[in-house]
């Protein structure tokens, strides 16, 4: 495939990350000025454990990155991870230990607060660790800036000179956003309090805009005169995002629909700062089994370290792939279709054609450690569900020596070192089935009509050979099914009459090749126990 090809296919190609890519070749025609990489950020207000949330807006920022790339055929581009954490500690996480240590330093700048859990030299420090390994796991190629280091390096001074240059244009953008209440004591800089170390929420009168000197009355009364410069205060947050954007020079940034408001109102900044609003999608949230937003605090939702118990890491980037405008929910329930779902498009990813391929969500989630994309046309040898349904049959205790006994009557080498990504599967249906099926599983008994249908398709079994073909299994399933003598109205009855009495579930799968798998024998076992239930 030739570069020309690509960027041709790439420019009409509706897939979102094009489309997404398509605004910032509009904003920089000839490239951006100088050589210089484009930028796209990403932030994370380590306030909380990081999740899935900041996860994928890391994962779909990325799926922009190397779509633009592509469509220019390989400008420059940079990667930051921004992490928030001078901010001020508002309320303590429901999902962390020592919660009294937290509450004793309310209001102190994330990164100037104890580690709850005793790891690192503050608490941001711990929740930025957190993310980073998650990211390194992925081999996500990105920069990790700490607002913290920044502040405290004097990297960001000439912007807060900027802000306080600005002062008055911001309170103008900002006053009428704000409560009666709140515009009394808003002021886009929190000093910070020479004597508790808090960032305060009071108003703030510039002093000097050059030195960076503002005076305002401390918590216990004192008028203070301080330096805003070199980590002596922090930026209301939409202040501080306008002026992140300014400062670093950031061309791209997504963010959830509950920060739509702040997008307007910290672009309407960036411009009284000397800059210009990022290009951007604004994304739906996540939602847990209960429809609730997906909080850091509350810790609700699968967790990232959850996600990968029961499913693959593939997995977890296809369901966050499609549509970001529409909110998902995100629980157990959604990933054994998710890896299955995965492996179909990679199957089949090989034999399209270019125009398909760049519609094919694996094609995107390959390119982002994997620009030549060498797992395309990778076949499963054994679907998850298929697997799930495996382990569902052995029972709760199962182990993974039980599981590959089992393959081999399916697929050739069955062998964890020739398959190692279904030995990971084998791990995580293991977990699933353990944490999940077992305990929901109650294989009832047979009707009449289904007792007289399983007493022909045991028949049937009996007169076929260990390793009978899965196709010629379920073509025989098939016929059973539709004997009228039998009184099945549809297939649909007859094959949850299979799932329900012999499997203990209201779904399962293509009958033919469970029973390959579980072997010819096995499945006659099961039958017996259904029939003398």
């Amino acid at each position: 495939m030739s570069d020309n090809a690509l960027i041709e296919a790439a420019r009409v190609s509706k897939a979102w990350p094009f489309e997404e890519a398509r605004k910032l070749v509009k904003r920089y025609p000839q490239g951006k000025p100088g050589g210089e990489p484009v930028l796209f950020e990403t932030g994370y207000g380590p306030s909380g454990l990081p999740h899935i949330g900041t996860f994928q807006e890391v994962l779909r920022t990325t799926l922009v990155r190397r779509a633009y790339e592509a469509l220019t055929g390989g400008a420059p581009t940079r990667l930051v991870a921004f992490s928030d954490d001078m901010d001020g500690l508002r309320k303590v996480p429901d999902n962390v230990p020592n919660q009294q240590l937290l509450e004793e330093n309310l209001h102190k700048p994330l990164s100037r607060i104890p580690d709850p859990f005793g790891k690192f030299e503050s608490f941001a420090h711990h929740n930025n660790a957190m993310l980073r390994d998650f990211l390194d796991r992925f081999e996500f190629e990105y920069e990790f800036v700490s607002a913290s280091e920044r502040y405290n390096s004097g990297a960001f001074d000439d912007a807060l000179r900027g802000v306080l240059r600005g002062y008055d244009a911001i309170m103008d953008i900002m006053l009428p956003t704000l409560r009666e209440e709140r515009r009394k004591t808003y002021s886009p800089v929190l000093p910070v309090s020479p004597i508790t170390g808090a960032a305060l929420q009071v108003p703030v009168e510039v002093v000097d805009a050059d030195s960076g000197m503002v005076r305002f009355t401390d918590e216990n009364g004192d008028v203070v005169e301080q330096s805003i410069l070199g980590g002596h205060a922090k930026l209301q947050w939409k202040v501080d995002w306008a002026m992140r954007w300014v400062a670093l020079g950031v061309d791209y940034e997504m963010y959830g629909k509950d920060l739509t408001d702040s997008g307007v109102q910290s672009g309407r900044i960036a411009k009284v700062l000397g800059g210009r609003k990022p290009e951007g999608l604004i994304y739906e949230l996540f939602l847990d089994e209960k429809g609730e937003k997906i909080s850091k605090s509350k810790g609700n939702g699968l967790t990232i370290e959850q996600w990968l118990t029961y499913g693959s890491d593939d997995s977890l980037g296809f369901y966050i792939f499609p549509n970001p405008k529409s909110a998902k929910s995100l629980h157990s329930g959604v990933i054994p279709r998710a890896v299955d779902d995965y492996w179909q498009f990679r199957e089949r990813l090989a034999e399209q054609d270019l125009d398909k391929q760049l519609g094919n969500p694996v094609w995107h989630l390959l390119g982002v450690t994997d620009p030549s994309r060498k797992g395309a046309g990778d076949k499963l040898p054994v679907t998850y569900g298929l697997l799930l349904n495996l382990v569902g049959v052995l029972g709760a205790g199962a182990n993974a020596d039980q599981v590959w006994s089992y393959l081999g009557n399916y697929i050739e080498n069955a062998s964890p070192d020739a398959h190692p990504e279904l030995a990971e599967l084998v791990t995580t249906a293991l977990a699933y089935n353990r944490d999940f099926v077992a305990p929901t599983l109650q294989k009832r008994a047979p009707t009449p009509n289904e007792a007289a249908a399983l007493k022909t398709l045991d028949s049937v079994l009996a007169g076929m050979a260990e390793h009978t073909p899965a196709e010629d299994i379920q073509t025989a399933v098939y016929e059973i099914g539709k004997d009228e003598a039998h009184g099945f109205e549809n297939l649909r009855d007859w094959f949850r009459a299979l799932y329900e009495t012999l499997l203990g579930s209201a779904q399962g799968p293509r009958m033919g090749s469970f029973i390959a798998l579980y072997g010819v024998a096995n499945s006659r076992k099961l039958i017996a126990e259904a029939l003398a239930r």
